[in-house]
């Protein structure tokens, strides 16, 4: 094996994605954002699309437009821009990628665009129903609607969608839930008393796909459930497709009472053996992990023995026999007793998001189908 390797199973990716279009007649969006939650983007994207995805959608247009470079050509959305951006609005139309507007500077932008390079805009209108993080504000909502009404009218854009995003939607039941589906049922009728008519309307994440069917609409936007992580209790038959391993790169029989890696937070308690791993926080590993982080070493769990160094681990083993090259696994599916992402977002007081996004570039990607 490689020093470091994130193994990506992409017959998982597939299966999660067309377990949840079996779910639902809404088309399904998977999202691909943050290099594929660390899976990798054009990888991901591809099982995503062969598991029965219609639609892909990345945060930023540069994301996007590297799956159009990579010859993906299903339809997909970016909705994370900035002012000063109008030249990537211009390769977004250029390269047929969808783009969200959430306030007026946004459609004035899109529009300047389209004037400049004479393609009519895709753009989906994504109004605020209680993030309170991107999104119109409902008190500016009918403005934007009404300017959008306006260019489309014009020929300049055509309204695909309208969407919002959901706060609480990973705790079932919450009260916010009902508040958020009627606030984007009101939204949508403001639209339409303006004349906007979105083909496709969408709200739901991954956790409401796994469990609001009636937030579903005409797409679904699963994420994290893609790569098999479920957002709520029930994993709903997902499998993770990451597991992040590394080749044992030393093996030492130590004394007792050895302190072990920075500030001796570790003391070694008898005679033992201390294997060294190389991944550390330059890796993703999380610092907080540093005595918590749980491993899997030929068939047996241990603990990250002290603090967490930017390259390296190290674990004590005790009588264990390990050799330099034994695969060290720190997550995975866990159908053999190996930690999950789950195990380590537990341990470090983080989300199962975080420690597979944050895998770092010098982890080799290793994509199995």
């Amino acid at each position: 094996m490689l020093r470091t390797e994130a193994v990506i199973d992409l017959a998982a990716i597939r299966a999660n994605v067309a377990a949840m279009k079996a779910g639902t007649p809404a088309e399904l969006m998977a999202v691909v954002k943050a290099d594929g939650y660390g899976h990798g983007l054009v990888p991901s994207a591809h099982a995503a699309l062969a598991g029965g995805a219609t639609w892909l959608g990345t945060a930023i247009v540069d994301e996007a437009l590297a799956l159009r470079a990579a010859g993906i050509t299903a339809p997909i959305l970016s909705w994370l821009w900035a002012p000063g951006e109008d030249g990537t609005v211009g390769r977004a139309l250029a390269a047929g990628i969808d783009i969200s507007a959430s306030s007026q500077w946004q459609l004035d932008a899109i529009t300047t665009a389209v004037r400049e390079s004479g393609t009519t805009a895709r753009v989906h209108l994504k109004i605020d129903t209680g993030l309170s993080r991107n999104g119109s504000y409902v008190d500016d909502w009918p403005d934007l609607v009404a300017a959008a009404a306006k260019a489309q009218a014009a020929g300049e854009i055509i309204v695909v969608g309208a969407w919002s995003h959901f706060a609480y939607a990973d705790e079932p039941g919450h009260p916010t839930i009902a508040k958020q589906i009627a606030a984007f049922d009101t939204a949508l009728q403001v639209a339409g008393r303006a004349g906007v008519q979105p083909q496709l309307r969408h709200l739901a994440n991954s956790a409401a796909t796994l469990t609001l069917p009636e937030a579903h609409f005409d797409l679904v936007r699963p994420g994290i459930a893609v790569y098999g992580l479920s957002p709520v209790a029930d994993d709903h038959g997902l499998t993770p497709a990451m597991t992040l391993r590394a080749a044992a790169a030393g093996v030492k029989r130590v004394r007792a009472g050895e302190g072990v890696s920075y500030g001796h937070e570790y003391t070694t308690s008898r005679e033992t053996t201390l294997v060294l791993v190389p991944l550390g926080y330059a890796d993703g590993v999380p610092r907080h992990g540093s005595n918590v982080g749980p491993v899997w070493v030929n068939g047996a769990r241990f603990t990250v023995a002290g603090r967490v160094c930017m390259d390296q681990i190290v674990i004590d083993v005790g009588e264990l026999t390990v050799a330099p090259g034994d695969p060290v696994v720190l997550f995975g599916p866990g159908r053999d007793g190996e930690p999950t992402a789950q195990d380590w977002a537990e341990a470090v007081g983080t989300i199962h998001y975080e420690i597979v996004t944050r895998v770092g570039p010098r982890v080799q990607r290793v994509y199995r189908s």
